[in-house]
């Protein structure tokens, strides 16, 4: 049966919608012409042409539906009419087989929707998928915990799926179930993920390492420990020697070209051959060495400086390949020791004859150079890094992933075991849900062959001119037609077609009896025992009182199969505007003050254009004229529409049931009461629902209140207080103004 029928976003049903339910056996719904019940027969009809809306079923379990409404008239009822297969009476056996096949059939049903609400989940029961999407969200949230830990360093790795847990996780089984790659430490990961992902990567060139044989060779260079002096065969070289002041003669040597005949130094008389033996003692050889000390010096001089230069612009170049501050320190000492050594070679070159030794620079050169050659590696692999950019992330994502992978195997690998077995439960009850349906789809086969065996159209056509004939529908009859006589046509007495000619009330007559056959049949052979809903909306429309009255009878016939479990029709819905024949179908000795267990009762109506769909615990329709007074007790009623009603309850009570005089009642009254009370009898006088009256008593809520304040005179004037105080009591009608039990107007709180 259908539990809910929920209709929104369609015609005058709102965005957020209205709800018929829950529904029982039997749904009485009432509403007046535009209110929206046509819309509600149209859902249930097919739901699938209204995408806002939704039929909501009990157990999950949809049965056919059949809809009489204006929809159903067009559809069906052209020149040729779909025949109605029956059940025959010639074959009890095939009838009980037939039995037998449906309790089967019920049996496979029930047992199909038992597994889907262990699968699916009933009734606050979450079921098996249920169970795993459960499973899943939870494990989701375990996923989305990794890649809040993480974010931060590898937000590269998450690109794509940094937004979506679910997306998050689906990566998360998925590497797991195909990442092979080598475990790295978490440090590692982070360190290469700054470089990888670093953007504007670019080559970097690496650095031309200075030489620092130069300057290392330099320091062993011979001249610095030999002793430069002249020669020793010279007369004057023994006192040279035994003075030791090789170096001191070697300066003054200059001043005998300028000293003329006199000794520079002693300012005696100079010998004559002193100048040549001094030459002599400074022979080429000793002008050889000091050309090698010259030498020595220009050449320290200039490779210690040009290694000092680059190894600056490595500093100032702010690589980040080394450590700049720790290079600097060493370049310092090494430009220390340059200073130093060059310092001594100075002396060297002053003092000839002296022994002199340079600071090794050697240990202090190596440890620079491997420090260079360590950047170099760096930029060596950086510019590998760079040439194989997309290889290397995508390697470096992968190890990421199997580092992320071992830090939460313990929660990935109970999430997998969990829904396993959860898996293996849905694979088991679906293929079990499968295997049912295959044997309800043989039992629907047998059934269908079983039935037409013994179907047929004919009964149909006995029973429909039958029942026309009985009340008077002799101008008309209906026919077989067709192939195999399995269609039907409206003729005349003379074979005549007479479908384009029949009347409003001889058309709504047959298309109902048509349905109405159509409830205990099908349109084809097969079918005709399924179980089904049936709709009934406004199937009274232009029809005389006393065909309404068959109608009704025939109608309640199927509420009380539905009722009490007889026959197909499980579920009955009769919407309707027609108050006679509401009260006539729905009347039942057996209901009290409230419905009945078996039973629904619903008025639809507009509010503000909007439909909207209330349920009450009785049958709110009572007469047309009980439904004036409630309308009047109504304190959400339209002031707009309230004096016509106060008009019809003085037509229905005064002049049609009490016949007395308009003029009378209005000659009781004085003043603007005279002219209201006029107001409110010029609709009884003229029979009309013009409203020229109120083009001189505006509806605000003042004048509503004066309107019940005279609408209540009328009655104590008349000697009719005690009508007005049945029907209206102590209820307020109007925005704070009521009519007490006295039938006076009263203030309500």
């Amino acid at each position: 049966m259908l539990q809910t029928v929920f209709i929104a976003g369609h015609a005058s049903y709102s965005s957020d919608g209205q709800t018929l339910g829950p529904c029982k056996n039997i749904n009485f719904v009432f509403g007046t012409n535009g209110s929206g019940k046509t819309t509600i027969s149209r859902v249930i009809a097919d739901p699938q042409a209204y995408p806002a809306c939704r039929l909501t079923w009990v157990d999950g379990h949809s049965i056919e539906c059949l809809v009489y409404n204006s929809d159903f008239v067009e559809r069906n009822f052209s020149s040729r009419l779909k025949g109605i297969f029956t059940l025959g009476e010639e074959s009890a056996e095939t009838i009980a087989n037939i039995e037998a096949a449906k309790d089967k059939q019920h049996e496979h049903e029930e047992d199909i929707a038992k597994l889907e609400a262990t699968l699916r989940g009933v009734e606050g029961s979450t079921g098996k998928l249920g169970d795993l999407d459960k499973l899943r969200r939870a494990f989701e949230d375990d996923c989305w915990q990794i890649k809040t830990r993480h974010d931060g360093h590898f937000r590269e790795v998450f690109e794509g799926i940094r937004g979506a847990r679910a997306k998050f996780c689906d990566r998360v089984l998925a590497e797991r179930a195909t990442n092979h790659s080598a475990l790295c430490e978490l440090s590692d990961l982070k360190e290469r993920a700054g470089s990888v992902f670093q953007q504007g990567l670019v080559r970097i060139t690496p650095f031309a390492l200075p030489s620092f044989t130069d300057i290392v060779e330099l320091a062993g260079t011979p001249i610095l420990a030999k002793r430069v002096v002249g020669k020793e065969d010279v007369r004057v070289s023994a006192l040279i020697t035994r003075l030791g002041n090789s170096d001191w003669v070697k300066q003054g040597l200059g001043f005998l070209d300028h000293s003329g005949k006199v000794c520079p130094f002693c300012q005696q008389q100079l010998l004559s051959d002193l100048a040549q033996q001094l030459n002599e003692y400074f022979d080429e050889s000793y002008a050889a060495d000091l050309a090698a000390i010259d030498w020595l010096e220009a050449a320290y001089e200039a490779s210690g400086s040009a290694v000092l230069r680059r190894l600056e612009q490595f500093i100032a170049s702010g690589s980040s390949h080394f450590a700049a501050a720790e290079l600097k320190t060493e370049v310092d000492q090494l430009g220390q020791l340059i200073e130093l050594n060059k310092g001594r070679i100075a002396r060297k070159k002053n003092e000839p004859s002296a022994i002199v030794a340079l600071e090794d620079v050697a240990e202090l050169a190596q440890a620079i150079t491997e420090r260079l050659n360590a950047a170099n590696q760096k930029i060596l692999n950086h510019n590998r890094l760079v040439d194989n950019i997309a290889a290397e992330r995508a390697k470096l994502a992968a190890q990421t992933w199997r580092f992320l992978l071992h830090e939460s195997e313990t929660m990935i690998t109970r999430y997998l075991g969990e829904k396993e077995n959860l898996d293996k439960a849905v694979a088991g009850i679906t293929k079990a849900i499968e295997a049912r349906k295959k044997q309800l789809v043989v039992v629907i086969g047998e059934i269908a062959a079983l039935e037409a065996s013994i179907t047929s159209v004919q009964p149909t056509v006995n029973e429909i001119n039958g029942i026309l004939s009985s009340f008077g529908f002799t101008s008309f009859k209906l026919a077989t037609a067709g192939e195999r006589g399995r269609q039907y046509k409206l003729i005349r007495s003379d074979g005549s077609d007479a479908l384009k000619t029949l009347s409003e009330g001889e058309k709504s007559f047959i298309s109902f009896l048509y349905f109405y056959h159509l409830i205990r049949g099908s349109v084809s052979e097969s079918g005709v025992t399924g179980d089904r809903i049936v709709v009934f909306d406004d199937p009274v429309s232009s029809l005389d009182s006393d065909v309404l009255f068959v109608v009704s009878s025939l109608i309640k016939q199927v509420l009380n199969d539905a009722c009490e479990g007889r026959g197909q029709v499980k579920q009955v819905f009769v919407l309707t505007h027609n108050i006679y024949f509401h009260k006539e179908v729905s009347f039942d000795p057996k209901r009290g003050a409230e419905c009945r267990a078996h039973e629904t009762f619903w008025i639809v109506r507009k509010k503000d254009d909007a439909s909207l769909v209330e349920q009450y615990n009785h049958n709110p329709i009572k007469t047309s004229y009980e439904m004036l007074w409630a309308e009047v007790r109504d304190a959400s009623r339209s002031n707009l529409t309230i004096q016509n009603t106060l008009r019809r309850i003085l037509e229905s009570y005064f002049k049609l049931l009490g016949n007395m005089d308009r003029d009378e009642i209005i000659a009781k009254f004085e003043g603007r009461d005279k002219q209201i009370c006029a107001s409110l009898f010029s609709w009884v006088n003229d029979g009309s629902h013009a409203a020229h009256d109120d083009l001189y008593v505006s509806a605000d809520e003042g004048t509503v209140d004066r309107y019940l304040e005279v609408f209540k005179l009328i009655f104590d004037k008349t000697g009719h207080k005690s009508h007005l105080e049945m029907m209206i009591g102590a209820v307020p009608v109007s925005n704070g103004v009521g009519i007490d039990g006295n039938g006076n107007a009263a203030a309500v709180a």
